[in-house]
């Protein structure tokens, strides 16, 4: 009898070659897993006889939506991180949580080996594997596209359809997609040429803009202490609230990213993504976190979410790095309370409005009108000291000048 591999499993083109792969090559009997977080009944119906079709002792699959939102895109939404200036991270976030279900089922069959199907290219073989680091190192690791003499998804295609194994890849249409209840990415085919412009018939979570309704829609998203908890007043769970937000605003054609971004090997790679309900949540957050935080305290999230973008793209989340940001992020998020109202219209949207028990905010300060709590002299002072370093600057100059002048002159 072989060694028992647990391979991470999603039923397409690359993960249905490593299945046989192994038999032959390790001689392994695979154990597959598949993670549930939100990719749709497209890609988990008939996974299981799927994968023992292909060779494998058997498929587990389990539903990890609850623990996907609440416990790693809620917290990155938190901390504000976007990377590569427009990117939402949806793959970069699922990818710890189904790693850390792939190994706990390797340590409860008794496995001695992981595998996954990541290309040597991306970013994903770096996320899956410093998660089996961390959280079982004394476990191999096999990554077929590092050791295997297939060069690319042609050559896959072939192998897999001499075994018999069907697949949604051709190709004519040899894209990569990779969905989850946050977001779907498209890379590969024509999309490799940033260039050109993404074929319309690649979405899968976003109308077109152009035909979206005539009409906006006005959503309201309540928070409370920097996480999301109703939509128009009404409460809702965490994965139930993500699908409500990404109807609506996929209805509208809201949440379309095209993005050159730098993959962490070093090359830059060309992504297109949708993430309708969590650009309403990051606009929606960041307006509120507007209303509530100090300005150093808004300085000091900015920073911190640009830490945070790269730690989840880098794969850096099971680390004491992530734990120390968490908790700073929930140090800011104490006071992000409140609800924001966003129009949505055509691909666009717009703040229609914002409140909050702990809004900064206060009329009797800011207006242009009579106001009793408003000084105005005393600014006078404020900008003397302001400025000081300035006019010290600026006199020694001229003192310096009046030396050279009369230097000159001598």
């Amino acid at each position: 009898m072989g060694p028992l591999v647990v391979l991470a499993y999603s039923g397409g083109l690359d993960t249905s070659a490593i299945v046989p792969w192994l038999r032959e090559q390790y001689g392994a009997r695979v154990l597959c897993f598949a993670a549930d977080v939100g990719q749709g009944s497209g890609e988990l119906g008939g996974l299981v006889d799927k994968a023992k079709r292909s060779g494998a002792v058997d498929c587990v699959v389990e539903d990890l939506r609850e623990e996907f939102v609440r416990d790693f895109v809620f917290p990155t939404l938190r901390a504000g991180a976007v990377y590569a200036r427009t990117y939402l991270l949806g793959t970069g976030m699922a990818r710890p949580v189904m790693a850390a279900h792939q190994v706990a089922l390797a340590q409860r069959a008794g496995a001695r080996a992981l595998a996954h199907g990541c290309t040597g290219k991306g970013n994903d073989q770096v996320r899956f594997e410093l998660t089996y680091a961390a959280l079982a190192p004394e476990l191999q690791v096999i990554a077929p596209w590092r050791e295997w003499e297939f060069h690319g998804r042609e050559d896959l295609i072939a192998y897999v359809k001499a075994k018999g194994i069907p697949v949604q890849a051709t190709l004519e249409k040899p894209y990569s997609t990779d969905r989850n209840l946050w977001h779907c990415s498209h890379e590969g085919g024509i999309l490799e040429d940033p260039s050109k412009q993404p074929p319309e018939h690649i979405f899968v979570m976003t109308r077109d803009p152009l035909e979206a309704p005539e009409l906006p829609a006005v959503v309201e998203i309540g928070f409370e202490e920097g996480t999301p908890v109703a939509v128009d007043r009404v409460p809702l769970g965490p994965v139930e609230l993500l699908e409500t937000l990404n109807a609506v605003a996929g209805e509208h054609g809201v949440g379309r990213a095209d993005v050159v971004e730098d993959r962490l090997v070093g090359m830059k790679s060309r992504g297109v993504y949708e993430t309708p309900g969590g650009t309403l949540l990051h606009a929606a957050h960041r307006e509120l976190e507007q209303l509530v935080l100090d300005r150093r305290t808004l300085r000091l999230k900015d920073e911190l979410a640009l830490r945070y973008a790269d730690l989840v793209y880098d794969g850096r989340w099971w680390t004491p790095e992530r734990e120390a940001l968490d908790a700073a992020v929930l140090s800011t998020q104490k006071r992000v309370t409140g609800t924001v109202r966003l129009k949505l219209y055509k691909g666009g949207l717009a703040v229609a409005g914002r409140e909050s028990p702990y809004a900064l905010y206060q009329p009797s300060y800011a207006t242009f009108g009579k106001d009793n709590v408003y000084d105005q002299r005393d600014a006078d002072g404020f900008i003397h000291l302001y400025g000081l370093s300035l006019r010290i600057g600026a006199g020694l100059d001229a003192a310096r000048q009046q030396r050279e002048v009369g230097a000159a002159a001598d």
